[in-house]
């Protein structure tokens, strides 16, 4: 993924809360406001007959965020985010923004590895980051992901990994869940170990020049449509071509003669597409970048344009 900053250097402007540097787990969910328990209660109906599912109850404002089974459990924020705790003591990393999607259904918290970015051309860097995300509606795992992003738009990136484990640990809401530090160093171990090599395919990316013929071509297969004739694609799928390509010449950062007119600028035109303009909200274009339908549109821009550029 790709991801783009805000004047103040906090990815994903208007998303979350940017964060004091607080030294524990504990100041960063009063930060940013995600210092709140839920509780699994029990459904009754009208005729007081009790369901077999349980409610997830948000206990600061009595919301009910999900409906779960009897063997789901509750897994709190701070209890989940501080899985963190032991790299923030050691300087290794630093919470950057916390949030919450869905009015709590997902929260999540991103934290920057202290490690130098990867400059990608001049005046054009990509640092590492770390997702921590966990759900109360029953629909997802506690998740940790390495998160690319790039410094100059905050766009989310993709990333190339030697395994699926390297690349993100998930965790279901059971009753043994437990702190998993050793699979956590795993995968900040494997993100400072890969980096370069991923910092090596942008580079590669920033290095080739796109024709205009291949680059509407690379449109239409990140949107599904790469055998399809341009005056047969409907309204909707032109006019996402179109912000694409526009993206393209005047994205943030795209105007920089350094990587203007390649490959990479081609894929951080769907990338910034992706973050900012897909989507009804912010709410549902961030979760499903990081969880959804646009985390795989992300990944067939990465794989694509890496593949097109070495033809």
């Amino acid at each position: 993924m790709s991801v783009i900053f805000d004047k103040l250097g906090s990815p994903w402007a208007g998303i979350g809360k940017q964060l004091d540097k607080p030294e524990t787990v504990h100041e960063a969910m009063v930060q940013s406001g995600l210092d709140w328990t839920v509780s699994k209660r029990p459904i009754f109906l009208e005729d007081g007959r009790e369901l077999k599912e349980r409610a997830v109850v948000r206990d600061d404002n009595e919301s009910v965020l999900g409906v779960v089974s009897k063997k789901w459990t509750p897994y709190q924020n701070e209890d989940a985010f501080n899985w963190f705790q032991p790299f923030i003591d050691a300087k290794e990393v630093e919470f950057s923004t916390a949030g919450s999607f869905k009015q709590g259904r997902i929260t999540w918290i991103l934290s920057r590895l202290n490690r130098d970015n990867a400059e990608i051309a001049n005046g054009d860097e990509v640092a590492k980051y770390l997702l921590l995300s966990n759900s109360h509606d029953g629909k997802l795992a506690v998740r940790v992901g390495f998160t690319p992003i790039r410094i100059v738009c905050t766009n989310t990136l993709h990333a190339a990994h030697r395994s699926a484990k390297s690349r993100l640990l998930r965790v279901n809401h059971s009753q043994h869940v437990k702190q998993n530090v050793d699979d956590i160093r795993e995968i900040i171990n494997t993100a400072n170990a890969d980096f370069e090599a991923t910092a090596e395919q942008y580079r590669f990316l920033a290095s080739k020049q796109i024709k205009t013929s291949d680059l509407e071509q690379y449109v239409k297969v990140v949107l599904g449509k790469g055998n399809v004739d341009r005056d047969d694609l409907s309204t909707r799928t032109k006019n996402q071509m179109l912000k694409i390509i526009e993206l393209f010449d005047e994205g943030k950062g795209n105007s920089n003669p350094a990587i203007a007119g390649s490959y990479w600028a081609a894929y951080n035109g769907v990338t910034e597409w992706l973050s900012y303009e897909r989507g009804n909200n912010n709410d549902n274009r961030m979760s499903s970048l990081w969880f959804g339908q646009n985390a795989n549109v992300n990944k067939t821009a990465f794989d694509s344009a890496m593949a097109m550029s070495a033809a």
